[in-house]
């Protein structure tokens, strides 16, 4: 079982704004990058915050007089979660039906599927070198 959980809309957005920052950051930092995005009243910013905390993806140090909030769950193990999650939900874990899907209305360009050509390859080579 996934020690990780889902982000809503809301907590994604933040967690977006932390891992952009890449050091410890305020909840008024936070709340000036968001602007512009959806309007954050400091207070609901906060309770976020403190749900974030809850699931273990932030952690605020209150050691100063202005607390500084930073991530506990790296941006890459939260991308490869939901994108497992996303592949298990839509596509019963199966690649092949992903990259059908995603060749059927023919989304892919000539240079999208050249990377992907890439990608398998590198995980085919890799699955080799580990069996």
């Amino acid at each position: 079982m996934e020690r990780i959980k889902r982000l809503g809309d809301a907590e994604l957005e933040i967690m977006q704004v932390i891992w952009a920052a890449g050091e410890p950051v305020t909840s008024t930092w936070i709340q000036q990058q968001l602007k512009g995005r959806r309007p954050w009243a400091l207070s609901t910013l906060m309770t976020t915050l403190t749900r974030l905390g809850g699931k273990g993806f932030v952690a605020c140090d209150r050691s100063t007089r202005t607390n500084y909030y930073s991530a506990l769950v790296e941006e890459a193990e939260y991308k490869a979660f939901e994108s497992r999650a996303f592949l298990r939900r839509l596509h019963a874990g199966s690649l092949r039906s992903l990259a059908a899907s995603l060749c059927g209305d023919e989304s892919l360009s000539a240079q999208e599927a050249e990377e992907l050509r890439g990608l398998l390859s590198k995980l085919e080579d890799r699955t080799e070198a580990e069996g």
